[in-house]
């Protein structure tokens, strides 16, 4: 496994994770990317939208005056 802190957890797969509600997610790829930031629209597989917000705060702070 590989955690970052501004991304998702890779784990090596295939992969079945249970949801809270009891529906199971799964996924056969080699790697999977499960979402820590729970923007994803496919959670609990990352689909990169951590990366929007990380983006907008960097945009902000390389402002003048801010």
């Amino acid at each position: 496994m590989r955690y970052t802190a501004d991304g998702p957890l890779l784990v090596p797969g295939p992969v079945s994770v249970e949801l809270p509600d009891g529906r199971v997610a799964t996924s056969d790829r080699v790697v999977v990317a499960l979402c820590l930031c729970k923007r994803s629209r496919i959670f609990p597989f990352c689909d990169t939208s951590h990366r929007r917000k990380g983006k907008s705060q960097h945009a902000k702070r390389a402002q003048p005056g801010t």
